[in-house]
């Protein structure tokens, strides 16, 4: 796919400004998306359509037009070539979504991580994800285990999405989608019920922590995210305990961590698995 476009972006671009391109795009069912630097904007109609010309499945290409921001975690596409229509179906490891890539939060870019976290799971288990988008993460680990999900989101088009989501696959546990604030819907439901709490929220987790303590067990796990800044990426997740013992007000064991993704240069999004005890 990467030798196919480059060759099909040649005559427009430069290598050196091809490879930038390629590297910042994401294809998302029959939609794709892409970050088109400044200095290519006024090119972006046509990178749009060769684009659409030549990823067969591709009904829309959009750019992205602002970052991922706000409670509801959503960001601005601009419509390139093709269809102008954010929602799509998705699928991984064997589940089916519909997600929209505008209006709710959905990165492909965590697969490997819901994978991970899944095979994790114990049948019987309770697990509250506090910032769950459209379900993916508990609908993957409730595909896989017999296990019960609380699948919390501010967003109601999030929300209305894992509804929806969950009704399309085949669980061997059970989701049960809560739209509202993950503070106050723990605060009211969810205190100690949990023997796995999901704070997949890195730039906020500080502010969470004591509310993710709150809903989890006495020795249950919380799967801490956050973005540290490591001039070697080896120090990263080394780095990203380290600052979890620092604001962590309950005796926690580390369990392992690691790197999620990379999210700028020098700059990582890492999880650290601990296990608490209150």
């Amino acid at each position: 796919m990467t030798r196919m476009l480059k060759k099909s972006l040649e005559s427009i671009l430069s290598p050196k400004e091809s490879e930038e391109l390629i590297s910042a795009f994401d294809q998302i069912g029959d939609i794709i998306i892409v970050r088109i630097p400044e200095s290519l904007l006024s090119k972006k109609k046509i990178i749009g359509e060769t684009l659409l010309d030549d990823v067969k499945i591709a009904r829309s290409v959009f750019c992205q037009a602002s970052a991922v921001e706000g409670d509801f975690r959503t960001r601005n596409l601009e419509i390139i070539a093709g269809e102008d229509n954010t929602e799509t179906e998705y699928r991984e490891f064997g589940c089916k979504f519909i997600v929209d890539v505008e209006n709710a939060f959905f990165s492909p870019r965590l697969s490997t991580e819901r994978d991970r976290i899944a095979n994790m799971i114990q049948d019987g288990e309770i697990m509250t994800n506090m910032f769950a988008g459209v379900g993916m993460f508990s609908i993957i680990a409730a595909k896989k285990k017999k296990c019960t999900v609380y699948s919390l989101d501010i967003n109601p088009i999030a929300s209305k999405l894992c509804e929806k989501n969950i009704k399309l696959n085949k669980l061997a546990g059970q989701v049960i989608s809560i739209n509202g604030d993950a503070t106050q819907i723990i605060n009211e439901q969810l205190v100690d019920k949990s023997d796995r709490t999901l704070m997949l929220l890195p730039e906020r987790s500080d502010e969470f922590l004591e509310s993710a303590i709150r809903t989890t067990k006495n020795k249950g796990i919380i799967h801490y995210y956050s973005h540290i800044h490591a001039d070697k990426k080896s120090d990263a997740g080394k780095l990203s305990e380290e600052h979890y013992l620092q604001v962590t007000p309950v005796k926690s064991e580390i369990l392992g961590s690691k790197i999620v993704r990379p999210v700028g240069p020098r700059y990582y999004q890492t999880v650290v698995d601990v296990k608490i005890f209150k």
